[in-house]
């Protein structure tokens, strides 16, 4: 074993990133579909924003919150995957302290501001649906904004905790974090005193807060639906339905993957390590991924505007 995985020590200055353990050799191979799917991530994400900025029609509420959703992607994606191609490719492992705790930040609040978007797109679905006529008085430009400033104000204080908790415990076991990017439980493993404040603090984000989001969601959709059951024809409830079903999608690929990976890492029994932590690189990715596909694919409005723009390019 490697000295720093020996060293005793109480504050270190730096970490050591491992990368996938076990599959080191692999890296190089395992870096091309993560640079892939952030291409992809950053292309579909950009596209999404400069669509919607250049197309009038598009300056709604669904937009508006569409694009908090596309820069969340790329702040999600950016603060892990960087770092993550610099260990596969340039063996670059170390990471400071202090950066550490920022990426960690970082990482977790954005996870909860996509989660509070979510929230945000349900209600403007339900209104959408429930009271069509009213939707753009209720749900005006300063309201949206509203929403959104609430939307990070609170995933902002609700992630603030996580580095001051990680900041004070004492580290003498290691400083290498089997896996490519600082995240909670991740560095909190490697303290050697009591941290059941932080676990407990973690799972109070992840079920009382998150856990609320998707309540909320559900509720919604459940509205939603009695909503459109209630129309009349096949078409009309097929047509209202094909509305939302972009948002149902793109809430499916957060939030259940997600909660089955928060609480394998917390309490998995067998999981080869290696396993675990390439499979999570890959959730993480996911949503960045493919919600500009998801939107792109679904959203007619977007789909017309982007195929406009290549016609027009190619005349």
């Amino acid at each position: 074993m490697s000295d720093y995985n020996k060293t005793d020590f109480t504050n270190p200055s730096t970490f050591i990133l491992m990368g996938i353990p076990g599959l080191e050799a692999a890296h190089v191979w395992i870096s091309i579909p993560f640079c892939t799917m952030y291409t992809i991530a950053i292309l579909g994400n950009f596209t999404i924003l400069f669509i919607v900025k250049m197309e009038l029609s598009l300056h709604g509420s669904m937009y508006y919150l569409l694009c908090m959703l596309a820069i969340t992607d790329l702040v999600v994606s950016t603060s892990m995957l960087p770092k993550m191609l610099a260990i596969f490719w340039f063996n670059s492992r170390e990471i400071n302290f202090s950066a550490c705790l920022t990426q960690l930040y970082v990482f977790h609040s954005f996870s909860v501001i996509e989660s509070g978007i979510f929230v945000a797109m349900a209600l403007d679905c339900y209104v959408a649906i429930w009271d069509p006529l009213r939707h753009s008085t209720i749900l005006t430009n300063p309201v949206v904004a509203k929403i959104g400033l609430a939307v990070v104000l609170r995933s902002g204080l609700l992630a603030l905790p996580f580095p001051f908790l990680v900041r004070q415990w004492p580290y003498c076991r290691t400083n290498a974090i089997p896996q490519p990017y600082c995240a909670h439980m991740a560095v909190l493993k490697l303290a050697c005193a009591d941290t059941r404040v932080s676990s407990y603090y973690g799972l109070f984000v992840l079920f009382c807060v998150m856990g609320l989001d998707v309540i909320f969601i559900v509720v919604s959709y459940i509205q939603i639906l009695r909503a459109i059951f209630c129309l009349p024809a096949k078409d009309a409830r097929l047509k209202t339905f094909g509305t939302c079903i972009s948002h149902l999608c793109a809430i499916l690929v957060f939030y259940i993957p997600g909660l089955f990976f928060s609480l394998t890492y917390r309490f998995h029994q067998n999981v080869p390590l290696h396993f675990h932590v390439l499979i999570a690189n890959v959730y993480y990715l996911m949503p960045p991924t493919l919600n500009p596909i998801i939107y792109g694919v679904r959203t007619k409005q977007i789909r017309g505007r982007l195929l406009r723009l290549f016609t027009h390019k190619g005349t």
